[in-house]
């Protein structure tokens, strides 16, 4: 009788014993299960809270019934930087703005409201001249009466930030052919460099910040059908670029 009593005693254990290994087998099919659900939901978020829980369960941290996902702190650099540009683009437009004042009043104070105009666009502070105002039908010579002028506005340019600086040279539609120019295109680039030289005369101002291009009659401000037209897209434009905006 005591064989059997210890014989039934021994069953019992083994018929327990059973238990562990099959909760270890849920628990892992449970992360199993888990881990496939977030593969059908790519989530960033979700897969790194499963990654550290799944972790823990084979280095013997709490089960995955236990754990608690933290609330991972993330950092948008993407985010920060455009704050960062948007700032520094709204400081260089308020610096390009009292630029503007200061032009606008030296327009005012000399009378050439009909021959100078500023006006800020998305590339920068532009500045035009309109061609009557420095230069004879057909010349690219700026007047010998106007270079008083052109040298004012040099000391315009003189900036406590220095900027790259771009003079363009405008015609209209009216077809040039003399000994000295062959084009429209020739007697804009002219213009602009000769401009251009008279301000860098001005020895405040860094020429390598300084280029002159010719645009002929290819960017009319105005149609060219009416005297009108034509005499506004005859100009020179200065353009004042942002700080940090290279010259084309």
């Amino acid at each position: 009788m005591a064989r059997k009593r210890r014989k039934k005693k021994h069953d019992e254990h083994m018929d327990e014993s059973w238990l562990v290994p099959y909760a270890d087998i849920l628990t892992l099919l449970l992360a199993l299960f888990i881990v496939l659900f977030a593969a059908s939901n790519v989530d960033a978020k979700k897969f790194n809270s499963l990654r550290s829980s799944f972790n823990n369960i084979f280095i013997g941290g709490t089960s995955v019934l236990e754990y608690e996902s933290p609330t991972p702190v993330e950092i948008d650099t993407v985010a920060i930087q455009n704050d960062k540009e948007k700032e520094r683009e709204k400081q260089e437009q308020e610096e390009l703005k009292e630029l503007q004042k200061k032009i606008n009043g030296y327009i005012n104070e000399s009378g050439l409201d009909l021959s100078l105009k500023t006006r800020l666009t998305e590339e920068g502070l532009l500045v035009t001249i309109q061609d009557g105002a420095f230069f004879n039908p057909a010349s690219a010579k700026v007047r010998a009466e106007d270079i008083k002028i052109a040298r004012e506005i040099s000391e315009l340019l003189v900036m406590d930030s220095p900027r790259n600086i771009i003079v363009s040279g405008h015609t209209d539609t009216v077809p040039i052919n003399n000994h000295e120019f062959q084009s429209n295109w020739h007697l804009s680039v002219m213009r602009s460099v000769n401009f251009m030289s008279i301000l860098l005369e001005n020895e405040k101002l860094d020429p390598s910040r300084f280029s002159a291009r010719g645009l002929g009659e290819y960017e009319p401000v105005a149609t060219n059908d009416t005297p009108e037209g034509r005499s506004l897209n005859r100009r020179v434009e200065i353009l004042i670029l942002p700080n940090g905006v290279e010259q084309e």
